[in-house]
């Protein structure tokens, strides 16, 4: 990458440079990582370790009971994991009908009826299995130190807490209090936080080479407190299920290919919105300026038609991803995309006829996009006495309408926010990177490749850009930090804006690692979002 240096941009952060390298959004994360490449592990080591340690300390967005995607470079090939859990077998549109009523469009937000099988302890167990170096129990010890003996709560991690403090539906959760609010409130910044309830899960999954999580002692307890608790999910929903090595979908833009795990996931999003700014000379446009931002805008939104509509395990889905990214479809969808104003789009017809994100690599070339989340900050609120398993609420991505692609169904995974990406150029590895923060996934995917390879921005400045999030309609939300001259002209267009100072979830957090040539010899440049408590560390 031909790079201009120079940041324009107000960041605390400057961009890290090494051989082996981990970015994650909490500092002690990304020295779990670091740790084991320093005991010879190799970058999936350094991932699942830092995965683990993120459980702890950023129980905000992800913990034990996450599900959890993975695209990695093992030296040769790309590999794609899917870990998202899958419905309890009791779960029908009928199930939810009984319990809430007729008229419900999807399951509820919070509780037991939000959480599908959970999939990041069988994710680390699969990545560890087919390429790890390390024995599986070493990569939990980092976590189980902080767990027990405990850590500073962070700024941001903080913040974030608070907030959750005050959501009534989410604290009254059965186990949420007990293990989340200390003293019966929120750790202030700075005030030492232990989890001896997750440290204890941990050994077990040490132990057990994560066995325990699905089968033995911690199964056990889920499926008990579920019972007592009015919960769905049973032994054998655990028991049965596994995460599915897939094959990344590929879409080219400005001479590289960017990958996404395939649906039930929204990563296609991204590559439609990258393939309908292929048909327009973006490089053209001043970079932060009305008409570059308002193209950009316009073809997420594009692409959120096409995904909202389509999107679901791929057996369900009407269309295929083929068809979704066939590039003259693309085409047509970018002449709707008009330069004079904002619009509000409907899907195309392409038939023809809180999450936390992290990054390793290592100096042999293996590079590892991984991320993980609960959604929704704490996500179900449910936590399991004596394991500090916290659940995700996943679920709530279902549909309960029948004509629905991702009606709600016994054992199907849900449409999924949580996307790691990848990207590659004459087939071989550039950047492994992603950017959190539920529908603003693929909008940041978008937004940071653009400022690379249109631009010429580094890693770094293009992380630390202002960035402007998509809701619906003609509603989209700005960082504080954007150009005042920009937004006007934005709202001047007919877009329907609101200036955001809050941008942990509003407008995501990214983690990039991207080569600059030989591993061994000329090693990767690494970014960590300020938006987060994060850390690029590397050696």
């Amino acid at each position: 990458m031909n790079f201009d240096w120079n940041n324009p941009y107000p960041t605390p952060r400057l961009p890290v440079f090494g051989r082996n390298a981990v970015s994650t959004s909490h500092p002690l994360g990304s020295q779990a990582g670091l740790r084991m490449l320093l005991a010879g592990g190799n970058a999936v080591d350094a991932a699942i370790a830092a995965a683990a340690v993120m459980t702890v300390v950023e129980p905000v967005s992800n913990g034990l009971g996450s599900d959890a995607f993975c695209i990695l470079w093992d030296g040769q090939a790309l590999h794609g994991l899917n870990g998202s859990g899958c419905a309890p077998a009791a779960w029908t549109p009928d199930y939810f009908h009984r319990k809430y009523g007729a008229g419900a469009m999807t399951p509820p937000e919070r509780g037991w009826d939000t959480v599908t099988v959970p999939g990041a302890v069988g994710t680390w167990m699969a990545l560890s299995k087919r390429f790890g170096k390390l024995p599986f129990g070493d990569l939990m010890a980092p976590a189980i130190e902080i767990a027990e003996r405990g850590y500073a709560v962070p700024t941001v991690v903080q913040q974030k807490w608070v907030a959750a403090a005050a959501v009534r539906d989410l604290v009254s959760q059965p186990g949420f209090a007990q293990a989340f609010l200390p003293h019966g409130r929120a750790p202030a910044i700075g005030e030492r936080f232990a989890f001896a309830d997750a440290a204890h899960s941990l050994r077990l999954i040490a132990a057990t080479h994560g066995e325990a999580f699905y089968h033995g002692e911690i199964a056990d307890a889920i499926v008990r407190h579920a019972r007592d608790t009015g919960g769905a999910i049973s032994a054998a929903d655990l028991a049965g299920w596994r995460p599915q090595w897939v094959t990344p979908l590929a879409q080219n833009y400005r001479g590289h290919t960017l990958h996404e795990i395939p649906p039930n996931g929204q990563g296609i999003a991204a590559q439609i919105a990258l393939g309908i700014l292929a048909n327009f000379d973006v490089a053209a446009l001043p970079v932060d300026g009305i008409a570059s931002q308002h193209l950009q805008i316009e073809a997420m939104k594009l692409a959120f038609a096409d995904a909202y509509r389509y999107i679901s395990e791929p057996a369900s889905m009407t269309v295929t991803p083929a068809q979704m990214l066939d590039p003259d479809y693309l085409t047509q969808r970018a002449k709707l995309i008009d330069p004079r104003r904002a619009q509000d789009f409907e899907a195309g017809n392409p038939v023809k006829g809180g999450t936390i994100y992290l990054s390793a690599a290592d100096e042999n070339g293996m590079m590892v996009s991984f991320i993980q989340s609960n959604y929704m900050g704490f996500g179900s609120g449910v936590v399991v006495p004596g394991y500090g398993v916290s659940l995700q609420n996943r679920g709530n991505g279902f549909s309960l309408a029948a004509d629905s692609p991702n009606v709600v169904a016994p054992g199907k995974r849900p449409f999924h926010t949580i996307i790691p990406a990848f990207l590659t150029q004459h087939g071989q590895p550039v950047m492994s990177f992603g950017v959190m923060g539920a529908n603003m996934q693929p909008q940041g995917h978008m937004q940071t490749l653009v400022r690379m390879l249109d631009y010429h921005q580094q890693p770094q400045a293009a992380c630390d850009a202002p960035r402007w999030r998509f809701n619906s309609g003609l509603e989209i939300n700005v960082e504080a930090q954007m150009n005042p001259d920009t937004v006007a002209g934005l709202r001047a267009l007919g877009h329907r804006i609101e200036v955001i100072d809050d941008s942990y979830q509003d407008f995501g957090a990214g983690q990039f690692i991207m080569r600059l040539g030989e591993p061994k010899v000329d090693g990767y440049v690494i970014a960590s979002d300020p938006r987060r408590d994060g850390l690029a560390a590397a050696f």
